[in-house]
């Protein structure tokens, strides 16, 4: 009798969206309970950036919270300069993030390799930078990590906000008060716990006091590298006063007011947000812009390769714990080719979790302190801008997948206490 000839696993498309509708590519980095792999979806051939979480391990850092908060703000946001959810579902280890994949790097990777970037490129990533902002105040979201390391380039060198971990909504009736970020990009008010808005830790004694009381310096010769108008423009970002702070006008006109300084003359913000201004900074087409070892680790010394695993039939909601019930419940599916983006807003302010205490400040902790930075790890998100046709440098791939059916084998932050107001 002849071999019996293994069939390949037929995948139901216009079921929920799962881990066997995507060909896990190549691992390209790593978050505090979680890694991040391109994907390519078997049916339209797309990539993406695929963010997996560890339930257990998320349930053990107290971080449950966090995992949803960020999971229903992502289901709200469309916006060409931010790293968009397009999937989110879970099996019964992780829960996962399918977002736009970014080939670039982030803007750290670049910076630490380059030393510096020409004004006329800082201006193109302030540019994009504030059209998202503004664009995430509007729908009253604060990211409350912004940095080098949460700036994503796609391939073509436009920017991209990403990880949202820590980012929270905020009502214009109440102030937040609860230290969040990484400790060397926080405004005054925030150190001084007097309240803030958007635009804006714990730290060592020295930058505290940096932060707050020391003047304000630039290098002797920056005049030679910036303009008069972009050193205006970075003072006034840099104002201790958040009511003369540039962009953070109490009257909601950050955005015009963005428009109309001197150093942005030159741009033309409808054709930059329809992504038809060439960036000035492309990056290597050639090169893979990650850390190579977090593929090396997961062919060496990962005990539990990720693998795309059907769910456990007739399961017992209520035999699990009480986080793992929440996740269960909350972290929800979400396929933005099915369904339209929506908001929790303010239904749902915050994300509490079940077991965790409540500190004696009344705010409850998502996960536990750690001495030093709040956010303490590098972005744990890549992307692409999902709108173009993409090619996928040789770096990344183990193998593209011609046959659809073929199977395939925190930051540490207090979440604000909000009141519905």
């Amino acid at each position: 009798m002849g071999a019996v000839c293994c069939r390949p696993q037929v995948i139901d498309f216009d079921a929920d969206v799962n881990l066997f509708h995507f060909v896990l590519l190549r691992c390209v980095g790593k978050g505090a309970f979680g890694k991040v792999r391109v994907v390519q979806h078997k049916q339209t051939r797309d990539l993406y950036a695929l963010k997996y979480i560890n339930k257990a391990k998320c349930v053990r850092m107290k971080a449950v919270a966090n995992v949803i908060q960020e999971r229903r703000l992502l289901e709200e946001i469309d916006h060409p300069f931010v790293v968009n959810l397009r999937y989110a579902f879970q099996d019964d280890e992780n829960c996962f993030f399918v977002l736009d994949l970014m080939l670039g790097g982030d803007l750290r990777f670049h910076l630490d390799r380059l030393g510096s970037l020409s004004e006329e490129t800082v201006r193109f990533y302030m540019a994009q930078l504030s059209s998202a902002l503004c664009f995430l105040h509007e729908k009253h979201i604060m990211h409350r990590d912004i940095k080098p390391d949460n700036l994503l380039l796609d391939e073509r060198g436009h920017a991209h906000i990403t990880d949202f971990n820590i980012a929270v909504h905020y009502s214009d009736r109440r102030l937040l008060t609860g230290v969040a970020g990484s400790m060397a990009y926080m405004a005054p008010e925030i150190l001084q716990k007097r309240g803030y808005t958007p635009f804006r830790g714990r730290t060592n004694t020295a930058l505290t006091h940096s932060i707050s009381k020391d003047p304000l310096r630039f290098p002797a010769d920056a005049d030679q590298k910036c303009s008069s108008e972009g050193i205006h423009f970075i003072r006034g970002l840099l104002d201790r006063d958040p009511f003369k702070r540039i962009a953070c006008s109490p009257r909601g006109d950050s955005l015009d007011e963005i428009h109309q300084h001197a150093w942005f003359s030159s741009i033309d913000w409808e054709a930059l947000n329809r992504k038809e201004l060439p960036s000035p900074f492309v990056p290597d087409p050639k090169k893979a812009h990650f850390d190579a070892s977090h593929e090396l680790e997961e062919l060496l010394l990962e005990d539990n390769p990720l693998k795309a695993k059907a769910r456990k039939q007739n399961r017992d909601i209520n035999s699990l714990s009480n986080e793992m019930r929440q996740m269960e419940e909350q972290f929800t599916i979400y396929d933005f080719r099915a369904m339209r983006r929506r908001s929790y807003y303010p239904q749902n302010q915050q994300i509490i979790s079940t077991v965790t205490a409540t500190s004696s400040s009344g705010v409850v902790a998502s996960r536990p302190v750690t001495p030093g930075e709040i956010v303490n790890e590098r972005s744990d998100s890549v992307g692409l801008d999902n709108h173009l046709v993409h090619e996928l440098p040789d770096e990344y791939k183990d193998h593209i997948s011609e046959d659809p059916h073929s199977p395939q084998v925190l930051d540490i932050s207090e979440k604000d206490h909000q009141q519905n107001v």
